[in-house]
């Protein structure tokens, strides 16, 4: 059997934190009330890392806590202060990219600590040099090709991270500053308006507009390595990390139950594995941007952004969460997320077993009324289905 790599999943609040480790991941990372990278975030107390760790721990899993903003001056003050605390939550390591982090941590704390991707960490000297500074993981930069991911783990004994799914940096992340100078956000203290996202009048030489059929963007597409994992967990990657602290709790469950059986089905049977489009649309469907693997196999050229505009649709798969599933009854509780009514088929998929194709022949309210249509946003309603569902299973579209 292959070693399997730690499937790491984003958590911006406790809510995503359980229902990530629920879906399969064997970590997670969470920011805390200070110096991380998501400014507009819920981000979490110590109260509440404490109860995520003790959740975490409970299941064999862990938690890492992101410290990755650069600092300034004002920061260094409360910088010791903080890692203490943060020591004291019991995390299982610090995800930095700052020098001066790096070195506070390790002669003031007993905590692990791994380079952020902010680092842009993508030669084999550079994961050298930090191993050196007793740095004992590497996120590597989105921007290394698989030849070279590889020659930086065959030449430097460390642990390595990789990204294999979500949003990309038009630039090198922790390299921007078009925030800083367009809206005076910072991108690298958390605050990122992600201007690479914006819509653009193009300029000719003589600062006249190009008029065209859309307006002009430079817009990355997402990252999706879901055909490579096999590739990658044959180069010995030790973690494959998913990006998206503010996504949705369905888009983490879809997401990590995705890769979970995608890694399983490969480490458990290599021989017998093959790949599922099926995945393949799943992961399409619960995003609204197109995704491709990215600088990985060494393709990264306009197929990989958009330059012409692009159509973001909001996602309304997401039906409703399993609040409560009574088996003498067979009547499931669930919590409404987006419009569905009787007639509809609808598929139920959580953790604890395969998806469940299923059709909405009856729905009730609370009081046990009978109706037709659930539009009232988390409107609680019963149904009547025969498999055993279970809390925090979810319904979507089929």
């Amino acid at each position: 059997m292959i070693k399997k790599p730690e499937l790491l999943a984003p958590a911006g609040d406790l809510e995503r934190l359980k229902i990530a480790l629920k879906y399969g991941a064997d970590a997670v990372y969470i920011g805390g009330p200070l110096l991380n990278l998501r400014a507009n975030a819920i981000n979490f107390t110590f109260d509440e890392i404490k109860e995520g760790v003790e959740f975490a721990h409970s299941l064999n899993k862990k938690v890492y806590v992101t410290v990755n903003i650069v600092l300034h001056n004002e920061e260094l003050e409360e910088l010791e202060e903080y890692l203490k605390n943060l020591e004291e939550c019991k995390v299982d390591a610090i995800i930095v990219s700052d020098p001066i982090v790096v070195k506070e941590v390790l002669s003031k704390t007993n905590l692990e600590v791994h380079l952020s991707t902010q680092a842009s960490t993508i030669n084999k000297e550079a994961c050298e040099f930090w191993k050196n500074q007793g740095v004992t993981r590497i996120v590597l930069g989105r921007e290394c090709t698989k030849e070279e991911i590889k020659e930086i783990i065959d030449n430097v004994d460390i642990e390595i991270e990789t990204f294999i799914h979500g949003a990309m940096c038009a630039g090198y992340s922790g390299r921007c500053v078009m925030s800083n100078f367009l809206t005076n956000r910072d991108a690298n203290r958390g605050g990122c308006s992600q201007i690479c996202r914006w819509d653009f009048d193009l300029l000719n030489e003589n600062k006249e507009q190009i008029k065209g059929e859309m307006p002009f963007t430079f817009c990355s597409k997402d990252l999706s390595m879901l055909k490579y994992i096999p590739d990658m967990i044959d180069m010995g990657i030790t973690s494959f990390k998913i990006e998206g602290r503010m996504r949705s709790v369905y888009y983490i469950a879809t997401v990590i139950s995705i890769y979970r059986k995608v890694i399983d089905e490969y480490c458990d049977k290599k021989y017998e594995y093959t790949y599922n489009k099926l995945n393949e649309l799943i992961l399409r469907r619960c995003a609204n941007r197109d995704s491709v693997p990215q600088f990985f196999d060494g393709v990264y050229d306009s197929r990989c952004s958009y330059y012409n505009g692009r159509v973001e649709v909001s996602n309304q798969d997401f039906l409703g969460i399993v609040l409560d599933y009574d088996k003498e009854t067979n009547i499931a509780t669930i919590e409404q997320r987006n419009y569905f009514k009787t007639g509809d088929v609808v598929e139920i998929f959580g953790p604890k077993h395969n998806i469940i194709t299923y059709r909405l022949e009856k729905i009730f309210d609370e009081d046990g009324n009978e109706i037709d249509v659930v539009r009232h946003p988390k409107q609680i309603v019963k149904i009547k289905i025969e498999d055993t569902l279970n809390v925090d299973d979810m319904i979507r579209v089929n």
